[in-house]
């Protein structure tokens, strides 16, 4: 089933190729696809956008930004 639903989203949902700015509040930075309102963690290390499993693994430095670590 998830892979129906995958290919049904590859051909006919969202691509979010129109992001905002980067945003940062209250500890979190990330931006907003601004077709369909999803919102994606940002990395101000690798400034890019980041998938959520690194996101959620990231620890928070003093300035509210994500550290990444590379092991």
């Amino acid at each position: 089933m998830r892979l129906l639903t995958w290919i049904v989203q590859l051909a006919f949902g969202c691509h979010h190729r129109r992001l905002s700015g980067v945003f940062t509040i209250k500890k979190r930075t990330y931006q907003v696809c601004l077709t369909c309102g999803q919102e994606f963690p940002y990395s101000w290390e690798l400034m890019h956008p980041v998938r959520s499993s690194i996101a959620g693994d990231a620890q928070h430095s003093h300035t509210g930004h994500a550290e990444v670590s590379v092991a």
